[in-house]
Formats: C-alpha cells, sequence, structure tokens
C-alpha cells in the first residue's frame, strides 16, 4: 500500500562525502524511489535550488551547501506514524517506534521515517539516530536532541546505554526457565537468504540472556537482555533454539516467506501462516546513564495492536 503525500518540500545539507557529486546523482540518492528522467526533470522545471537559486542540470554541488526541491504528488509506502516521546534529557531523547515505520531513509521511505517524523512534528528539529532498529522491530530508539549530541553520543554509546532488554513472543515452550546464550554469528555464501544469520563455529560473537515470563501450550514470551549487539541477533538466536518469533518473515518457517516476497508470490494463505503481519519482537526496556550519572530504567509499554490481541487470543499474560 502507499500513501499520496501530495506536495513535499525537502531539503538536505551538502556531506563532504557528497562534494563535487552531479546534482542529479545526488538527488537520485537522496530519493531512490524516483526514476532517472524524472529527477531530471525536476530539475528542468526549476523545482530545485542550491542556497536559494535555481539550479541547473548537470552542476556539481559542494560540501555545506542547502539543497532544496519539492515533488507534487509524492508516493511512498504506508507506514505506522504513530510514534512517541518516552524520556529526554537536554542532550538525549528516547522514543517509541511503532512496528513497520523505517528509523531513516530507505529505498521506499524519505518522508515517512521516525526520524524525520521527530524532525518534523516535534521541536527537536535537529534530532538524529544514536542507533537502529529493524523495520518490523517496534520499541525505544535514543536518539541526540541535535546533530553535535549525536556526534558526541554515537562513539560512546556503550557507556550511555547501559542495559537493553527486549520482548519477544515465540512458537514453543522453553525447556529452561532463563538462559545464557552464547555463540558466533555469520552469514553463509551459499544461503538463498543472503542477511540471514546463522550458529556457526565462526565469526562475531554475541550473547543473549533469555528468561522466560509467560507461557500456554504452544506460544511463550521471553525477555531477553542483549549483552552484545549483533546483526538479528534475537531472532536468529530464538530460531536456532527451536523457538522462532512469531510473525518473523527470515527466521519462522524456515523463512519461507520471505523467499517468496522475492519472488512477488506471496498469498493470503502466507500471510496467514506467519500469524503477525510484523515480527513480534519489542525494544522494551533500555537504562541510559543521566547527565547528573545517574542511572535511568526507560520502559515502553506501548506494545503494538497485533502483538496485544494475539496475546489476548492465547491467554499469554506478562
Amino acid at each position: 500500500m502507499t500513501t499520496n503525500l501530495s506536495r513535499q518540500n525537502f531539503s538536505e545539507v551538502i556531506h563532504k562525502r557528497h562534494d563535487a557529486l552531479l546534482l542529479q546523482d545526488f538527488l537520485k540518492f537522496s530519493m531512490p524511489t524516483i526514476k532517472t528522467d524524472d529527477i531530471e526533470k525536476l530539475i528542468i522545471n526549476q523545482q530545485c535550488l542550491i542556497d536559494g537559486e535555481v539550479a541547473i542540470l548537470n552542476c556539481s554541488i559542494k560540501e555545506a551547501q542547502t539543497i532544496s526541491w519539492f515533488m507534487d504528488d509524492y508516493f511512498e509506502d504506508d507506514v505506522d506514524t504513530d510514534w512517541k516521546l518516552l524520556w529526554k534529557n537536554d542532550e538525549i531523547l528516547a522514543v517509541h517506534k511503532p512496528a513497520n515505520l523505517p528509523v531513516h531513509k530507505t529505498t521506499r521511505n524519505v518522508v515517512n521515517t521516525l526520524v524525520k517524523l521527530v524532525q518534523r512534528e516535534s521541536e527537536f528539529s535537529d534530532a538524529h539516530l544514536l542507533h537502529r532498529l529493524d523495520l518490523d522491530t517496534s520499541g525505544i530508539v535514543l536518539l541526540g536532541r541535535t546533530n553535535k549530541d549525536a556526534q558526541f553520543w554515537q562513539p560512546k554509546l556503550s557507556e550511555l546505554m547501559l542495559k537493553k532488554v527486549y520482548q519477544a513472543v515465540v512458537y514453543g515452550v522453553p525447556k529452561w526457565k532463563e538462559l545464557e546464550f552464547k555463540c558466533y554469528l555469520n552469514t553463509i555464501k551459499e544461503s538463498e537468504i543472503r542477511c540471514k544469520m546463522h550458529v556457526l563455529n565462526e565469526g562475531k560473537l554475541s550473547e543473549t540472556h533469555f528468561k522466560v515470563v509467560a507461557t500456554n501450550s504452544d506460544f511463550s514470551i521471553i525477555e531477553c537482555e542483549l549483552k552484545t549487539g549483533r546483526k538479528h541477533q534475537i531472532r536468529a538466536h530464538l530460531a536456532h533454539l527451536g523457538h522462532p518469533i512469531v510473525g518473523d518473515k527470515i527466521y519462522s518457517n524456515n523463512g519461507e516467506y520471505y523467499l517468496k516476497r522475492l519472488e512477488d508470490n506471496v498469498s493470503e494463505i502466507d500471510d496467514a501462516k506467519l500469524l503477525a503481519s510484523h515480527h513480534l519482537l519489542m525494544a522494551y526496556q533500555v537504562d541510559v546513564l543521566d547527565l547528573d550519572n545517574k542511572v535511568v530504567s526507560i520502559v515502553d509499554d506501548n506494545y503494538s495492536e497485533q502483538w496485544i490481541a494475539f496475546c489476548q487470543k492465547q491467554n499469554l499474560k506478562r
């Protein structure tokens, strides 16, 4: 599904990595869903400015210049835009990211991303991300109130974020109540799903502490405390342990949904088999070191409608 956002105004300050790039190449980078011919028409039709002056085709851009442009009848993928501010201090924001909302620009969404929504809909017009969550994962995301704050804290994220706990709804009932799981995670070149992480004898060391907090005969809710922060860590760990996350398009049902989506061959039966349109994984708690050196525990209880409905149906209660 797509959303018609009507006329949209865009503005970007040129980073040094884009210095000397052709204007149309920069716009193509900034608007990956737009065809090259349409990008060129935008410039020719005087819909693009450089530092307030009308731009011309094939001109080179320079670091620190401001590129502004507008587009009529602009379309993007439909996403959940209901983000919420959870906590703030003089340098950091903690916000709730809904499932199905990208944190930053993707090949499908430029306007409706978490960081752009925060910048547009709050007083924090220069907010910048400190870390990421997968598209389908909901929960707490930290941002710097300004780009300067983000640049200061990103290299010190491990000092700022002292604890990070997720909740996941999974298939089955583990034989353990708590488990400290360590392994190496890596991709497999021969895998049909190149982005999928596997438990192997070599790769990046990963560690998660798991705790079962609710069960019925078929499903469980598990708290997952990250000790390391590897790609797909919780999803890959739980799948390897025999308890993939409900709704996971890659790690549940042997990745059948993901492979069918690559072939544009997903049916209503495939959708129903997932049991949820997004995986039921949520960044539930983050402990941060406040500016006065006191630890603040931030909890996000904004469960998605699908999470609530699934748990009610299964009588799964924390």
